[in-house]
């Protein structure tokens, strides 16, 4: 038997199986949006669906397909529109009959706005609309990565642009993706690493650099360093720590090597690594390498262990006065913070404590990992699909929901369409000419696919 990873049928909630007999006799067409109805930001960054469409609803369904839904909705308790299925595989040759309408990808869109429209083609089955809702949705998973992306970007560049001579070529390495180990599946690691990949050119997800090539056409999309985990450094006992650290050196650093590695240094006393051997035992070979030589603090609290650091370094190597009047060593030594970066709050407070003492944010990079690829839920950003608009018996017909226990949860009604008002997305009763919405998917086929540098060209012009 197939996974349901196979089968586009199968990837929906149990309860839609009973769906197509819940609609009002004579209903011929559906109309559904896709939208964030707020959530921990303001600004949505619309990244993903590409992905989707490309890998599960361009698929043909066939009618194997059919029987094995068949079979197993019956088993497991519910009614199955066989019929309607067995149309889409027979008649319509296994192209899905919807129009898929949206925001070009790596848009910012304020929230409460429609992203995307879904609509039904066929009056047979417009209940496929709802049906596809489930699959749709898991778009919140990209776009939320992407969005949490793109804010804590934004926060970096306040603080380089404040503090750096060279905001703008600094910024996108700043926060790398550690995330891959700490995701649900490798999948997620694709997913989300790639996501990530729009606003920044750092990462250690292969999987997501992967999937910006497969599904984007990126060929290489993120970039990652020669680097130390503490069993390199560990495997060599305490005693011959400083041996670790003068291989790693050699090994990495110098012409015909590497520009830039980083050593985690807190595998017993971050503080004589620092002080003793960096600074001092190994100080002249590292800044003969005319390499980089980035530092990884691992444990402790972040905020005060990266000032400490910086005034060790200050102390021992030295710092120039740059142009903005911050304290920037000497570009043999960096630091890189790559633990409890869990939220954009976290990064936050390691800027302000480093940048409140002088030292510009040059001297520092970020890695995250959890906090950027798994912390993160349809919730964040209060993710939504709801109908708008139905048609019954040749009559359109408004639909909404308005709950008044909640009404957060109150949903747009009647034929939607999203524009741009003096630069400012905004959604409307459509259809509209001017329309910001973009048909990227219509029977079966992808109409519009987006190359990565054009979404990221996308997302960055509104952030700069």
């Amino acid at each position: 038997m197939a996974m349901p990873s196979d089968n586009l049928i199968l990837r929906t909630d149990s309860y839609k199986a009973s769906h197509f007999l819940q609609y009002p006799p004579g209903t011929t067409r559906l109309l559904g949006y896709f939208e964030s109805r707020g959530g921990l930001y303001g600004e949505t960054v619309f990244f993903g669906l590409q992905y989707l469409l490309e890998a599960y609803l361009s698929r043909r369904v066939t009618d194997a397909d059919v029987s094995e839904a068949k079979a197993f909705f019956s088993a497991h308790g519910l009614p199955f529109p066989e019929e309607g299925w067995r149309y889409v595989a027979r008649d319509l040759d296994g192209r899905l009959p919807v129009r898929i309408r949206a925001v070009p990808e790596g848009s910012v869109v304020p929230v409460r706005n429609a992203l995307m429209t879904v609509e039904s083609t066929d009056e047979r089955v417009p209940w496929i609309v709802s049906w596809l809702e489930t699959q749709l949705v898991r778009m919140w998973y990209p776009l939320t990565v992407a969005t949490l992306s793109w804010h804590i970007k934004r926060r970096i560049f306040e603080y380089l642009a404040r503090t750096s001579d060279d905001p703008l070529g600094e910024l996108p390495y700043k926060l790398h993706d550690f995330g891959a180990r700490g995701v649900s599946s490798a999948e997620s690691a694709g997913i989300g690493g790639m996501a990530h990949l729009v606003n920044f050119r750092g990462s250690d997800t292969v999987e997501g650099v992967m999937f910006a090539r497969r599904y984007y056409g990126a060929e290489m999309a993120g970039v990652s360093i020669p680097a130390a985990e503490h069993s390199t450094v560990t495997a060599w006992g305490r005693e011959r720590e400083r041996d670790a650290y003068r291989n790693f050196v050699e090994r990495f650093l110098g012409p015909g090597k590497y520009p830039i590695a980083a050593c985690v240094s807190d595998s017993y006393d971050l503080w004589n690594a620092i002080e003793n051997i960096w600074c001092e035992e190994l100080r002249e070979m590292i800044e003969a390498s005319g390499s980089t030589l980035v530092i990884r603090p691992d444990s402790g609290d972040p905020a005060e262990v990266n000032v400490r650091a910086l005034k060790i370094l200050e102390r021992k190597v030295g710092c120039r006065i740059n142009a903005k009047g911050y304290k920037v060593l000497p570009r043999s030594f960096r630091l890189i913070q790559g633990d409890g970066n869990d939220d954009e709050e976290a990064i936050d407070r390691v800027l302000r404590a480093i940048t409140s003492h002088g030292f510009s944010a040059s001297n520092i990079a970020f890695g995250m990992g959890g906090g950027l690829l798994q912390r993160v839920h349809r919730d964040t950003q209060k993710i939504a699909f709801k109908l708008c608009e139905a048609t019954v018996d040749g009559r359109a017909v408004p639909v909404s929901k308005n709950p008044v226990t909640d009404a957060g949860k109150a949903s747009k009604s009647g034929h939607i369409d999203l524009v741009q008002i003096e630069g400012r997305y905004k959604t409307v009763a459509g259809p509209r000419p001017d329309s910001a919405l973009v048909t990227v998917f219509e029977n079966g086929e992808i109409r519009r696919r987006w190359t990565f540098d054009e979404i990221r060209a996308r997302a960055e012009a509104v952030m700069l």
